[in-house]
């Protein structure tokens, strides 16, 4: 059992962390103010399921593999990479929705769901920083370290869902005028693509 010290340090370490620009939020951020707050929370359920997938691994160990295997490494960065080319491409192939027009397509919510899952657990860094950061904060003095690993995820995904939830409001606030702009709506689109190219070849080019 964490000890209420750790668990405050932790917390508020993991807040910081979960600021500071990054292919995560800067997805949220995105995606909330080009399609509204509710997708982007959406979004960031996605990501936080994709965190529970990674604390579960690096508790069980298994985030170890991609920290030894530079070809288990490789792919799943590629299929990450991928994707986000895709994203890329479907952001510089959209259309201006307009508010106005009563025409506007909702997104499915369990489609931004996905988008976030997806994109969170095709990211390796993500596990290989957690196999690197929640051991610190870990002690076997305070009983087994896979329930300690698995309390401190449990706390990160909860400031992830805090911080990324409140990105999406704020950015999500300026979706309403953005919609009713046919060419602002282009032209965060062509950003988000090219936001998408360059954390896709961010990942590429990542090293364990």
């Amino acid at each position: 059992m964490l000890s209420l010290d750790i668990i405050i340090t932790f917390a508020a370490a993991a807040t910081i962390l979960c600021w500071v620009p990054g292919p995560d939020n800067l997805f949220v951020l995105m995606q909330s103010a080009i399609y509204g707050p509710v997708v982007g929370l959406c979004v960031t359920i996605g990501l936080c399921v994709g965190l529970v997938f990674h604390t579960v691994a690096v508790s069980l160990g298994v985030a170890a593999i991609f920290q030894t295997s530079q070809l288990a490494f490789d792919a799943l960065k590629f299929v990450g990479a991928a994707y986000l080319v895709y994203l890329a491409y479907k952001s510089f192939r959209a259309r201006p929705d307009r508010l106005d027009e009563g025409t506007t397509k909702v997104k499915p919510m369990w489609q931004m769901v996905l988008r976030g899952v997806v994109m969170n657990v095709t990211n390796p860094k993500v596990a290989i920083f957690f196999l690197a950061f929640l051991p610190q904060f870990t002690s076997p003095a305070s009983g087994s370290i896979v329930l300690q690993m698995l309390e401190l995820g449990g706390i990160f995904i909860l400031c992830a869902l805090a911080s990324f939830s409140v990105i999406s409001l704020l950015a999500g606030s300026i979706s309403k005028w953005l919609r009713r702009s046919d060419k602002s709506q282009v032209i965060l689109n062509r950003i988000a693509g090219f936001v998408f190219v360059g954390l896709a070849l961010k990942l590429a080019t990542a090293h364990r």
